[in-house]
C-alpha cells in the first residue's frame, strides 16, 4: 500500500496521477475518465468557495444518481467541507426537514430539480451543475485549493449520511476523513482490489453502503460502474448488465441477490466476470447464499455488517465453509482498527456463547449526529468497562453472540425482542428458520403488541400448515407465528431492503 495520507484530496490526487485516461465512472449514459472527474470537481470546488463562509461547511446535493452525483461529492471534499446526499425520490418534508438540520447555506443540484428545492422553501444559494460545468479556474483559485488539500485534517468531516431513527426525525450521521481512509485500506488489502476492479454500483448514494463503491475508485482507479435502477426488477437483465460491463466486484443488499435466487436466474444466464461478491445492510439467508454458491462456485463470498454510525463496516465474515440452509450466517470479526465488545444489560463483557448487546469502538467511530449533540449523546457513550478516561463506544442496540469459532452471529435488534407467553424471544431467530425452508422465498417476522401474536410476512409454495410443521422441527412451539400473512411482493425501502416499517403497519 502506498504511504498513508491525511485526507482524501490527497487520495484522490494520487490516483489522478496515476490513471489520468482510465475510466472513473459510468453511469450508463456517459462516462468520466479520472482526468475529466479531475477538472469537473476543481470547478464545483472553485464554485463552492465563492458561495460559502469558512471550512467543514455542510453542502447538500441534490441530484439523481449519476456521475455528476459523485463529482458533487469530491468537489466538495476538495473544497474543505463535507457533502450531504439527499434523496431526489423522498418526500418533500423528509428532504425539507434534512435541510432545516443542515442549515446548509449551498446546494448543488440541477435546472430540473432546482424548482423543487425553491418550492420547499429552501432561501439559501444553489448552485447547478449545468452552470457549474462552465465555470474557469484561475492560477489563484488552484494555489487555494491545494492549500485547502494541504489543510484538512483526517478528523474533518467528509460526508454526513441521514438516518431515520424510530421517531422518524432524520440523523444526520457525520463521519470523518479518518473513517474513511481505515476503511478503504482495510478493504483494498482484504479483498485484493486494484485500478483491475470494476464495481458495479447497486444501493443510493444517500445510503452508506455506497461509500465503499465510491472510494474504492478514488483510491484505487477502479471504475465505477453505476447500474442503471431499472435493472434491478429484473435478475436476468441485471445477469446481463453485469457481463456487459464487466464488472467483477459487487456490494449489495441481500434483497438484490435474494431476487436472483428466487428467480432462478441463473438457469438462464451466468455471471461471466463476477469474482467477489460482498453483501450487507439485511440477514442473508443461507439458503439464497448456496443457491450463488452452488451456480457460481469460484467466486468469493463475504457477509459485512455495520450500522450507519460506524464507517459503513464494522465486522466482516468471509464464507469460507458449508451452512445448511436453515443456518445463521456469521458477521464475522471486526475490521482493523476496531473492536467489538458484547456485554449484558449491566454494561460486562459475557461469555461465549451467550446473547448480549454488540457495543464499537476505533476509528471508524461516527463523529455523531450533525446538530445533535444530545441525541449523540445516547448511544456515543463512554465505555462502561472503565471511566479512566475519555473513550467513547458506539451502543448499536443490536444483539449477537460469538460461536465456538470465534465468529459474531447476529441474532437481531434489542427492540426486535419480545416477551411472548412468558418467554423472551428473538424475532430475528424466527426469521432464519423461515427463510431456511426451501418453499419459502421471502420472509420478515414481526409482533403485534396489542394482540400478542407473532406475525410472519412470507412468500411461499407450500400452505401455511405445512411450513408451521416443518418450522416444528427447529424451534418450539412458543416461537412458532399464529398469524400469516402472504405477499405476492415485499415491499422495499428506498435502499433495496424490506420495508419493515410497511409491513408493521398491515400487522
Amino acid at each position: 500500500m502506498a504511504t498513508m495520507k491525511n485526507n482524501l484530496t490527497e487520495y484522490f490526487n494520487n490516483t489522478v496521477a496515476k490513471f489520468p485516461d482510465n475510466t472513473a465512472i459510468d453511469d450508463n449514459q456517459a462516462v468520466l475518465s479520472f482526468a475529466e472527474l479531475n477538472k469537473i470537481s476543481d470547478q464545483i470546488a472553485v464554485e463552492i468557495i465563492s458561495k460559502t463562509k469558512g471550512r467543514n461547511q455542510p453542502i447538500a446535493v441534490y441530484l439523481p444518481k449519476n456521475r455528476w452525483s459523485v463529482a458533487s461529492f469530491i468537489g466538495i471534499f476538495k473544497s474543505g467541507n463535507f457533502y450531504i446526499p439527499l434523496n431526489t425520490k423522498s418526500a418533500g418534508g423528509h428532504v425539507l426537514k434534512i435541510i432545516q438540520t443542515l442549515r446548509a447555506d449551498l446546494i448543488i443540484t440541477d435546472f430540473e430539480h432546482k424548482e423543487e428545492l425553491i418550492n420547499l422553501g429552501y432561501k439559501g444559494n444553489i448552485s447547478c451543475i449545468e452552470t457549474v460545468l462552465d465555470v474557469s479556474i484561475s492560477d489563484a483559485e488552484m494555489t487555494r485549493l491545494d492549500h485547502i488539500a494541504n489543510s484538512i485534517i483526517d478528523l474533518d468531516p467528509i460526508y454526513s449520511i441521514f438516518t431515520s431513527g424510530s421517531t422518524g426525525a432524520p440523523k444526520g450521521v457525520l463521519i470523518s476523513h479518518r473513517g474513511v481512509i481505515d476503511f478503504i485500506e482495510w478493504a483494498i488489502t482484504t479483498y485484493d482490489l486494484s485500478n483491475k476492479t470494476s464495481i458495479g454500483n447497486q444501493v443510493p448514494f444517500y445510503f452508506d453502503m455506497s461509500v465503499l463503491d465510491i472510494y474504492l475508485m478514488v483510491f484505487t482507479g477502479a471504475t465505477l460502474q453505476i447500474i442503471p435502477e431499472d435493472r434491478f426488477a429484473f435478475p436476468i437483465k441485471l445477469i446481463e448488465y453485469v457481463n456487459e460491463k464487466n464488472i467483477n466486484f459487487i456490494f449489495w443488499v441481500p434483497s438484490v441477490l435474494n431476487s436472483v435466487s428466487n428467480f432462478d436466474a441463473f438457469s438462464v444466464i451466468k455471471p461471466s466476470s463476477l469474482e467477489k461478491i460482498l453483501f450487507a445492510g439485511e440477514v442473508m439467508s443461507n439458503k439464497h447464499l448456496n443457491y450463488w454458491r452452488k451456480h457460481h462456485p469460484n467466486a468469493l463470498y463475504s457477509n459485512l455488517y455495520g450500522p450507519t454510525e460506524i464507517t459503513v463496516i464494522a465486522t466482516y465474515f468471509i464464507v469460507n465453509r458449508a451452512f445448511k440452509d436453515d443456518e445463521p450466517l456469521p458477521i464475522g470479526k471486526a475490521c482493523k482498527n476496531t473492536q467489538t465488545l458484547i456485554l449484558s444489560d449491566k454494561g460486562q463483557l459475557i461469555k461465549k456463547g451467550e446473547t448480549g448487546e454488540l457495543y464499537l469502538r476505533g476509528s471508524l467511530l461516527a463523529l455523531g449526529y450533525y446538530n445533535d449533540i444530545e441525541k449523540t449523546k445516547e448511544v456515543f457513550v463512554q465505555n462502561p468497562l472503565h471511566n479512566t478516561y475519555s473513550d467513547v463506544v458506539y451502543k448499536t442496540g443490536d444483539l449477537v453472540y460469538e460461536n465456538d469459532l470465534n465468529d459474531i452471529v447476529f441474532v437481531g435488534r434489542k427492540d426486535s425482542q419480545i416477551k411472548h407467553l412468558g418467554y423472551r424471544i428473538e424475532l430475528g431467530e424466527i426469521e432464519t428458520a423461515i427463510s431456511g425452508i426451501k418453499a419459502v422465498g421471502n420472509a420478515c417476522v414481526l409482533y403485534n403488541d396489542n394482540q400478542k401474536k407473532i406475525v410472519a410476512f412470507i412468500n411461499h409454495y407450500e400452505t401455511s400448515a405445512q411450513i408451521r410443521k416443518k418450522l416444528s422441527h427447529s424451534l418450539p412451539k412458543y416461537m412458532i407465528p399464529t398469524k400469516w400473512i402472504t405477499m405476492q411482493k415485499f415491499p422495499l425501502n428506498a435502499n433495496g431492503k424490506i420495508d419493515r416499517k410497511a409491513l408493521k403497519s398491515m400487522v
